[in-house]
């Protein structure tokens, strides 16, 4: 059962049960932060709401609110490379995306890269069988994604990224992480809001309206 958000309209996560074929489009915004007051969460009301008045389908999982535990227990671990899912959010997960055309993550960038709990939602559903396989080579499997966008603040600018800190969003997400499981970087597109602590409200609010119309 996938929480399915289509206009106006709340479904809750055990009130529809709808198969992965059903919708030719679903977008799913992946969401990493943990306050309601931050910017990312105001980036998230901003897509949503053009969303919504699209009427193009969409789910959230927003993984501070689900309370997902990003570290592996020593069980879990045990079960990696057999593929088995033993937390509850990671089968829910899984079919999330199962039932995705699109991807966008949402997420700040605290020590030049993104948040733990973003690294432990890769770590744990893409698991093998789910999102690749490897027998004399590697094959990604999330292939039916036909599009990513990656949306991240921090303090500091998108050329300071990827000069001075290594290009982890480029390097690590789009070149790596990304292309590893099916997905090529020309279907990804990365759009960095920086030094957001010295930014004005205007500055915040030009760049929000962007987003209405991406």
């Amino acid at each position: 059962m996938i929480t399915v958000l289509v206009a106006n309209l709340l479904c809750q996560y055990d009130e529809l049960n709808i198969e992965s074929e059903v919708l030719s489009i679903m977008e799913t915004i992946i969401y990493a932060h943990p306050w309601s007051g931050s910017f990312n969460n105001a980036e998230l009301k901003a897509i949503t709401t053009k969303l919504a008045a699209a009427k193009t389908a969409y789910q959230i999982i927003d993984l501070y609110h689900d309370g997902f535990r990003p570290a592996y227990t020593a069980e879990e671990l045990k079960n990696f490379s057999h593929g088995v899912a033993l937390d509850p959010l990671v089968k829910q997960y899984q079919a999330q995306l199962r039932a995705s055309s699109k991807l966008t993550f949402i997420f700040p960038i605290w020590w030049s890269n993104a948040p733990a709990i973003i690294k432990g939602f890769i770590d744990k559903v893409m698991l093998p069988g789910f999102a690749y396989h490897e027998d004399t080579n590697w094959h990604g499997h999330l292939t039916w994604i036909q599009q990513v966008a990656i949306f991240t603040t921090s303090e500091v600018s998108q050329s300071q990224l990827e000069n001075n800190y290594g290009n982890p969003i480029q390097n690590w997400l789009i070149n790596t992480l990304l292309r590893d499981l099916g997905i090529p970087a020309q279907q990804v597109t990365w759009s960095h809001f920086g030094e957001i602590n010295s930014s004005t409200p205007a500055q915040r609010q030009a760049y929000l309206e962007q987003l209405t119309t991406r």
